[in-house]
């Protein structure tokens, strides 16, 4: 019954859009997690077992959630957590990294099945929420016209065919977009595929040690920075697409497990997306939100392909120009940037709170490792918070 509906609902748009979410997600952050496994002196066999375990990781949660909730429901690595562990990290064994990664995980999931953390997203406005997804979107948009300056005409080729396909076959805007991008990339030679061999990943186990400066200095702060940069804009980025009903503690709860029994291999911290997810939850994606949820499938499928086959992708992502992904992940997102920034500032008694997420949370703004999605909800509250307190009375 189940793959009947789903083979109902598969559609190539949504195909393509769970190819353009990896492609992005890996291209714009594989080389943080790579510099992170060199930090603890990995080999190169344990470079791709983390590989192995983080495709792996985000395939099955892909996978996994979305079939159960009929929901685009997209997960991925801690960027920031991959960043923070390149200088936090440093000088650690592996093997204590490994336990810290295993209680990080444990938190996480934690967090998530106990329901704290849903009871407390629920406190967040969807008009802040919706700023906070503009403003995190914003520089995906900025960069299709940044593009232009180093390849003009292919990635203008590519803005005017999503323009006239938008009009003609709004469903197939970005694939044709990403067809005409491709074609004058191979035109001009510039994806290199001669680098490209098979080869498979294998896992590699590493025993975990626990010690309390690994605990201290890794463990609880790649917690903090995945629930608060990772987690915290995710959850937003389901509920202002229109996913609200989607319970976030079970999602929380089983990214959180799988950190922990992949964590061994080397799978730091599993998550929810927010920027990858919004190209499956777009119109893009499919017309239809209820079978958006394919896109993320497909996204999963993917993963797992990058998961067995590690080495391999990373190099075929690597051939494709850096101009043709900013493209065509911009155009992907314009219909996610907009209905962010009309929801969050549909609402007048809102919008200045609204506004100041979004302009927070554009700014790039970082403290305390932690980036500016958490700080721009922070900012909108404080702000919703002033304008919507009564007023003191005065004293005569």
């Amino acid at each position: 019954m189940i793959a009947d509906g789903f083979l109902k609902d598969i559609s190539l748009s949504a195909i393509i859009a769970g190819f353009v979410t990896v492609l992005v997600g890996f291209t714009s952050s594989a080389v943080i997690v790579f510099q992170a496994a060199q930090a603890l002196n990995a080999t190169p066999a344990e470079v791709a077992s983390w590989m192995w375990a983080l495709g792996l990781g985000l395939g099955l949660t892909c996978i996994g959630l979305s079939l159960r909730y009929r929901a685009p429901v997209v997960t991925a690595w801690s960027t920031p957590g991959a960043a923070m562990l390149i200088t936090s990290a440093a000088g650690v064994p592996m093997a204590e990294a490994i336990g810290a990664f295993l209680v990080s995980g444990l938190l996480i999931a934690l967090a998530g099945f106990t329901g704290g953390f849903e009871r407390l997203m629920n406190r967040i406005p969807l008009s802040l929420a919706a700023g906070m997804l503009a403003g995190v979107l914003l520089r995906f948009g900025l960069d299709v016209f940044g593009a232009m300056q180093t390849q003009l005409a292919m990635t203008f080729a590519m803005f005017c065919t999503y323009l006239a396909m938008r009009r003609l076959h709004p469903r197939y805007g970005v694939v044709v977009a990403l067809a005409v991008g491709i074609a004058i990339a191979a035109q001009q030679n510039l994806i290199q595929f001669d680098t490209v061999s098979l080869q498979l990943a294998a896992p590699v186990f590493t025993a975990p040690r626990f010690s309390v400066a690994a605990l201290v200095g890794v463990a609880l702060p790649l917690f903090v920075v995945t629930m608060a940069s990772q987690n915290v804009p995710g959850v937003a980025v389901l509920r202002a697409s229109g996913y609200g009903t989607v319970p976030i503690s079970p999602l929380i709860g089983w990214t959180g497990a799988a950190t922990v029994l992949l964590a061994p291999f080397g799978a730091f911290a599993l998550n929810l997306a927010a920027i990858t997810a919004a190209i499956c939850m777009g119109r893009e994606a499919h017309e239809d939100p209820g079978r958006r949820y394919v896109a993320a499938i497909a996204a999963g499928v993917f993963y797992l392909l990058i998961g067995l086959f590690g080495a391999t992708v990373a190099a075929v992502f690597a051939a494709f120009p850096p101009e043709l992904v900013l493209a065509i992940a911009g155009l992907a997102l314009l219909g996610t940037i907009g209905n962010g920034l009309f929801t969050a500032l549909r609402d007048e008694t809102q919008r200045e709170p609204a506004l100041i997420t979004f302009l927070v949370t554009a700014s790039g703004l970082t403290l305390f490792g932690i980036g500016s999605a958490f700080w721009g909800l922070i900012a909108g509250t404080l702000a919703l918070t002033i304008s919507q307190a009564k007023p003191l009375p005065i004293q005569k």
